[in-house]
Formats: structure tokens, sequence, C-alpha cells
């Protein structure tokens, strides 16, 4: 799921956004643990880094993985309802929208 949401690279991120502490996409911070959205641990060349993101960025990136993801998902395109990556980025756009 997290390669849909194309994820910037390690190399690119400030050392905040290497351990999770601001948005991977915005760098808007600090984040809160209640409200941050956990991407799971990673693996790059220069070792594991931890990305997190602001809700906002990542119902953006969700959408735009979303469509990436559909029209090339078979599942998607049979029945979108039974696409763990589908649901799971169509969570993540919903959870962005909330206030």
């Amino acid at each position: 799921m997290v390669a849909a949401l194309l994820l910037p690279a390690a190399a690119d991120a400030t050392e905040d956004q290497l351990r999770g502490a601001r948005c991977v996409w915005c760098e808007d911070g600090p984040l809160e643990a209640a409200t941050a959205v956990d991407l799971g641990e990673q693996k790059s060349p220069a070792g594991s880094w931890f990305p997190r993101a602001c809700q906002r960025c990542a119902a953006a990136w969700a959408h735009r993985g979303l469509f990436e993801h559909a029209p090339v998902c078979e599942q998607c395109t049979d029945d979108a309802s039974r696409c763990e990556v589908g649901l799971i980025l169509n969570r993540l756009i919903r959870q962005g929208r909330r206030p």
C-alpha cells in the first residue's frame, strides 16, 4: 500500500521526517501521535526510516495513489470493495476530510 502513496526518497528527507516527527510531504509539525498517519518502517540504502504524515497530506497522496492504482488493478476493476490497497487508500482519503 505504501508504494501507492509515492513516498519521497529517504535521501531527500530531513532528520525529523526520517524519524516521523514531521510530515514526510509537507514537513508541518510536530506531528501528534493521535493524528499522525504511520506509514510503517521503510528500508533504504542508508537504513531504516519511519515516515509519518499529517492527515491532510496522507489524504491527498492517497487520492493520487488511488487514481494510479485503480485502473491497473484487476481486483479494483472487478470489485473494488475486495481490494485491500484500494480500501486503505479510500480510508486515508476519508480521514483527511475530517475536521
